[in-house]
């Protein structure tokens, strides 16, 4: 989790800050922090939309020019042809519904997080996907 921390660090989210490490075999996979697409122009240079319109967390995420730490987790994996069937993701935050969905297809088995978040969709997916969550302090 500490891994985690540290790489969500490189964030340029002006909201929270997060990061995720995707782990198999205690060797670590991939990482990803929130931040803006690659070669586009981050948040902390643009300013945030979302708390401009003073937008709730976990609402309209779709306006939000970032790429959420786990999607860029997998998106490095991908990128480098890294297997991650079968990893553990550690992360700062307990992932928003989007991320929880692409996590369980992409085969993650295990959700280890430091701050949760109450989704009750994302727990029933998780549940039915028989993927334990475990809050790490």
């Amino acid at each position: 989790m500490r891994i985690a921390e540290l790489v969500a660090e490189r964030s340029t989210c002006l909201r929270r800050k997060v990061g995720a490490v995707l782990v198999q075999d205690k060797r670590i996979l991939a990482t990803g922090y929130n931040g803006a697409p690659k070669g586009l122009t981050h948040c902390e240079d643009l300013g945030c939309l979302r708390k401009k319109l003073k937008i709730k967390a976990g609402e309209r995420i779709e306006i939000c020019r970032g790429v959420h730490a786990e999607q860029n987790a997998l998106a490095q994996a991908a990128s480098f042809g890294i297997k991650v069937a079968d990893a553990t993701l550690y992360c700062t935050h307990q992932p928003c519904i989007t991320c929880t969905k692409l996590l369980i297809n992409a085969g993650i088995t295990g959700f280890k997080v430091k701050n949760p978040y109450p989704d009750s969709l994302a727990a029933e997916m998780l549940k039915q996907a028989n993927i334990e969550i475990q809050v790490i302090r």
